[in-house]
């Protein structure tokens, strides 16, 4: 069981889900110096919006393997710092699509309407409906910035309120754009033509304060912001200002550069909507958050792969389908290929034949480095860290593709080559799991179930599997599978399966090449 920490408040079905399997603690609000202390042999955290996993914080989980984001955004999380000690961040892209659009329209009719003002109004005794005439969305333009998913939502939804939308998203096609009936505009455009202006892209260093006094200049006195993306996204002074001065008619927030936000200067002007970051608190989308990240946890933790892991290598849901089999497979070529060629490796050359070949093969790339790697580094290795470690490493890293070998749909080739030499190693996936069906020249099927293989070359002659066989024997060491292979040349070459956690030692590897023609014995761990 792994030790899991919770650190902000998660629906009680993503906890459930994870302490079915492992040790979970749930700890909130706790100080930075706190989660140090909590870290330090966990293997899974998950968080919020409200904890900020630092460098310091990664720095002290020694044993963390998995972030998990119960949500969109990671701005959170040192993304960089994780990457680099090989530990994978997931998070739920889709948990809050719904809810965000919806409570995106929820400011936005409140701020067309004065609604929580006319509220607060009538609830202090006043009778002013005059004071709070509003306008219609019906025939007003509606700027999106940021046609993703949850800008898409909102485009279809002011659709139905008979808005016209225009857009600036440098990402999306015109086709996408039109398939939406959004039209594509330069955002100094969108600025100038918006009515309402809303948020939906990711903060980033390019767009963190990309709305500020230049840009509001340019917009219409009676425009109204909405913002339930990032707080960073927009530059809150300025934009209290604009209001302020009408320069425009008012916004509504959602989201701030620092929460808490007690006392932010947006929480002072009437013409300022504010929500405490609401646009995904809705019982939908904390239950699809917390259940979609947990598993998300528990995949990696059972040396899966993450459906939507932020910083391993980024694949379609289709294509992951495909090579989601052959990841173990790859890795277990890799493992083998860099063991049987004695850990002294200069360039890996990766084949993959077959349909998997046609997709993006970063993550059967990665696995495959995985699997020369662990054995031979210090650093922990894994998907997300696998391509910079080879660099460090000075792996030069090949690709082919080619077309499949009968009778495998798929295989993966794993060439470890070293001064002219080298090892080949080809594993495929089948219903029993991952096998190696070929080692250098020599075609064979091994069923691999973890423990050691022997890999014993040897001449093709009678009664030598047997003496090999009844030496095993009489060390207690039992062969749960054998494979073997011979060429033309009368040379062969002899697998075999060692189960349980018993491996040969150098003197007893030193007995079995100690019979005549037998030419090498080299012993190789497989993964578990």
């Amino acid at each position: 069981m792994a030790r899991i920490l919770v650190a902000d408040s998660l629906a009680s079905a993503g906890v459930e889900l994870l302490a079915a399997k492992h040790e979970v603690t749930v700890k909130t609000d706790l100080s930075e110096a706190e989660l140090v202390n909590e870290l330090g042999d966990v293997q899974g955290l998950l968080v919020r919006s409200q904890t900020q996993v630092t460098e310091r914080l990664i720095s002290a989980a020694t044993h963390l393997e998995v972030i998990g984001r119960a949500g969109v955004g990671v701005d959170n999380i040192d993304i960089e710092a994780a990457t680099q000690r090989g530990i994978i961040v997931v998070n739920a892209p889709f948990a809050n699509t719904m809810s965000t659009a919806e409570h995106t329209f929820g400011l936005m009719l409140s701020a067309a309407r004065h609604i929580p003002q006319a509220h607060g109004s009538l609830q202090s005794g006043a009778w002013d409906r005059a004071k709070y005439t509003g306008v219609e969305l019906s025939g007003r333009v509606l700027g999106i910035v940021g046609l993703g998913r949850i800008g898409a939502e909102v485009a279809r939804r002011a659709r139905a309120f008979e808005m016209r939308v225009i857009a600036y998203d440098p990402f999306i096609s015109p086709d996408r754009a039109s398939q939406l009936g959004v039209e594509l505009k330069g955002l100094e455009d969108v600025l100038a033509m918006s009515d309402f202006l809303t948020f939906h892209t990711a903060l980033t260093d390019g767009t963190r304060d990309m709305i500020s006094t230049d840009q509001l200049k340019l917009m219409k006195s009676t425009a109204i912001i909405i913002n339930a993306a990032r707080g960073a996204l927009v530059d809150e002074q300025a934009l209290f200002d604009a209001v302020a001065n009408r320069q425009i008619g008012g916004a509504a927030v959602d989201v701030y550069k620092e929460e808490p936000a007690v006392g932010n200067v947006l929480t002072s002007h009437d013409r300022i909507i504010v929500t405490p970051h609401l646009a995904a608190s809705t019982v939908e989308a904390q239950n699809r958050a917390a259940v979609q990240t947990a598993e998300q946890v528990l995949d990696v933790l059972d040396g899966r792969s993450a459906r939507f892991a932020v910083n391993a290598p980024l694949v379609d849901e289709e294509t992951m389908a495909v090579l989601a089999p052959y990841i173990d497979s790859a890795e277990l070529a890799g493992s083998v290929a860099m063991q049987l060629a004695g850990g002294v490796v200069e360039r890996v050359r990766i084949e993959y034949q077959g349909e998997i070949g046609n997709y993006e093969t970063s993550p059967l790339r990665a696995a495959v480095i995985v699997g020369m790697l662990e054995r031979i580094t210090s650093e922990k290795v894994t998907m997300v860290n696998a391509l910079a470690l080879a660099e460090a490493q000075g792996l030069h890293i090949e690709e082919e593709v080619g077309l499949a070998v009968e009778p495998f749909s798929n295989r993966v080739t794993v060439h470890a080559l070293h001064a002219g030499t080298g090892e080949s190693v080809s594993t495929t996936h089948t219903s029993t799991g991952s096998r190696i069906v070929g080692i250098g020249e020599y075609e064979m099927e091994v069923v691999v179930d973890g423990g050691y293989l022997l890999a014993i070359e040897n001449v093709d002659r009678p009664g030598l599997i047997g003496h090999v066989a009844t030496l095993l024997g009489g060390w207690g060491i039992n062969i749960s599978a054998m494979s073997v292979s011979a060429d033309r040349q009368g040379r062969a070459l002899m697998i075999l399966a060692i189960s349980g956690a018993r491996s040969l030692s150098s003197e007893e590897i030193d007995k079995v090449s100690g019979f005549d023609d037998i030419r090498s014995v080299r012993q190789v761990e497989l993964p578990s």
